[in-house]
C-alpha cells in the first residue's frame, strides 16, 4: 500500500471526531478514498456503496456520505438508483467506445484552437502535469497517474477558450478514469507521457492540424490499451478495503 494512500485513509478515519462533526476537509478525504478505491479497482463495478455502511466506516453521518456520493454519481463513478442506492458504476463495452469516439470529435478539433491560443507559461504548466504523471507512473500510483493524464486533457481543452467543451472534456475524461481503471492493463495506464510532450511541442510551434493528428493517434493508442473483460458482482468488503 502506497505511502499517499494511507495518509488519505488516516484523513479519511477521523480518528476521535464524532458524527456530529462531519467538515468540508474531511468529507474531501472521504471522497477521495473512495474514488481511489473505485479507480484502483478495489472496489469494483457493480458494487454497492451502502450508505449505512460506509457512514460507520468513515465514523461520519449518512447525510455526509450520501453527499459524497451524490458528488461521485456527478462524475459518473457511482450509479444511483432508486430502492437500489448506490453503486459503483459499471461501463459497458458499447459506453467506452462512445466515450472515446466523442473523446475523437472533440479533443482533436480543439487542437487548432489550442495551438493559436497556447502562451509558455500554459505550456510550461501542462509539460509540470505531465512530469507529475511519469513520476507517479514510475513509483506505481496507478490512481494518481490516471488523474493526473485526465487533468492534463481538460487543462489543455480549456486552453482552447472555449469553456463549454473544456467542461464536456473535463467530463469525458473522468468517465475514462473509471474505464481505463477498470479495463485497462494493470501495468499500462493508457495515456504515455512521452505523447503528451511531443503534443505539447508541437501546439507550441504553432501546428495545429499536426497536433490533431497526434492527438488522435494516442487517444487510438489508449483505447486499444483496453481489454472489455466484465466481471461479476459482488459485495465488497468495506472495512476491509477502507481499514487504515
Amino acid at each position: 500500500m502506497s505511502q499517499r494512500h494511507i495518509e488519505s485513509q488516516r484523513k479519511a478515519s477521523g480518528s476521535g471526531r464524532g458524527k456530529d462533526g462531519d467538515g468540508a476537509e474531511r468529507h474531501e478525504a472521504i471522497y477521495r478514498s473512495i474514488s481511489d478505491a473505485i479507480i484502483e479497482h478495489r472496489l469494483k463495478p457493480g458494487a454497492r456503496l451502502r450508505e449505512d455502511a460506509l457512514a460507520e466506516v468513515f465514523g461520519v453521518s449518512r447525510t455526509g456520505i450520501r453527499k459524497i456520493l451524490q458528488r461521485l454519481a456527478l462524475e459518473q463513478l457511482v450509479t444511483l438508483t432508486p430502492r437500489r442506492g448506490a453503486s459503483v458504476t459499471r461501463p459497458t463495452a458499447d459506453e467506452a467506445k462512445d466515450v472515446f469516439d466523442a473523446r475523437q470529435m472533440v479533443e482533436c478539433g480543439l487542437m487548432p484552437e489550442v495551438a493559436r491560443r497556447i502562451t509558455t507559461e500554459e505550456a510550461g504548466e501542462l509539460r509540470l502535469l505531465s512530469e507529475r504523471e511519469q513520476r507517479a507512473v514510475k513509483e506505481g500510483e496507478h490512481s494518481a497517474g490516471i488523474r493526473l493524464s485526465a487533468e492534463f486533457h481538460t487543462r489543455l481543452a480549456r486552453v482552447s477558450g472555449n469553456a463549454t467543451l473544456a467542461e464536456f472534456v473535463g467530463r469525458l475524461c473522468s468517465r475514462s478514469s473509471l474505464i481505463l481503471a477498470v479495463y485497462g492493463n494493470a501495468g499500462h495506464l493508457g495515456c504515455e507521457t512521452h505523447d503528451h510532450d511531443a503534443l505539447i511541442a508541437c501546439l507550441e510551434a504553432g501546428e495545429g492540424e499536426t497536433a490533431a493528428a497526434l492527438m488522435s493517434q494516442h487517444l487510438k493508442a489508449v483505447e486499444a490499451t483496453l481489454s472489455m473483460v466484465e466481471e461479476e458482482e459482488e459485495a465488497p468488503d468495506l472495512q476491509a478495503i477502507f481499514a487504515s
